[in-house]
């Protein structure tokens, strides 16, 4: 009645094994600048890409190179697999996943021909946004660590 007991944290998980880092050292502006929102990027070591919460399936997108998820608290989650990768017209990814599905932390979204990507001289880095920050308080401090997918990224804290 008076929203005592509500969680007010999300938990983020890796989304892939690999090298995590702060978005701000990933080499495409949009992200880096965080134009689009806060968040983090992984380089990938597998091409199995998980949802880093759970919600439900938002977007796919038609070149299957990005996933959008909302949280239950209404936290917009963009999964972007590879840079510059819309261009590949869905080529180097299978998506696992449906719109409207529901989803958990650790389910798997798609897999990416991280080779095929770097083939086409792109970076196969996936990037995990948050994209209204408006309902966010703080979003964890992400510290350079190889991850295996789901390894605990941190807790945003709605505002």
């Amino acid at each position: 009645m008076f929203g005592f007991g509500k969680k007010k944290t999300q938990l983020v998980v890796a989304a892939v094994d690999g090298e995590l880092e702060p978005i701000t050292e990933v080499t495409d502006d949009v992200f880096s600048q965080k134009m689009m929102g806060d968040g983090y990027a992984i380089e990938p070591t597998t091409n199995e890409v998980y949802s880093p919460v759970s919600g439900v399936v938002s977007t796919i997108f038609p070149t299957k190179h990005a996933i959008g998820i909302t949280t239950d608290k209404g936290l917009e989650v963009l999964v972007h697999m590879g840079l510059d990768t819309v261009d590949l017209k869905g080529k180097p990814f299978e998506s696992y996943v449906k719109q409207g599905q529901k989803i958990s932390e650790n389910t798997l979204l798609s897999k990416m021909d991280i080779e095929a990507v770097k083939a086409s001289g792109r970076e196969a880095t996936v990037v995990v946004v948050y994209t209204n920050m408006d309902l966010i308080n703080e979003v964890p401090e992400v510290i350079k660590s190889s991850v295996q997918h789901g390894d605990n990224v941190g807790d945003i804290k709605y505002k």
